[in-house]
């Protein structure tokens, strides 16, 4: 019988943990230089019409 302790459950996380993985600002984004250049002029371009920025779908690691 193995009784080593499992490393899933079914429990749901809380909100913190949540909280703690999503980057706060584009900084925290670790490389992807380009794209982040990309986004920044996105988000800047979007404040200046005084209109919610379009969605955006990040793919990859």
């Amino acid at each position: 019988m193995n009784t080593s302790p499992r490393l899933i459950s079914s429990e749901k996380l809380g909100d913190d943990v949540d909280q703690t993985l999503r980057p706060q600002s584009l900084n925290d984004f670790v490389g992807q230089q380009a794209a982040r250049a990309n986004l920044k002029v996105f988000i800047e371009a979007a404040k200046g019409r005084g209109e919610a920025l379009d969605h955006v779908l990040f793919v990859g690691p």
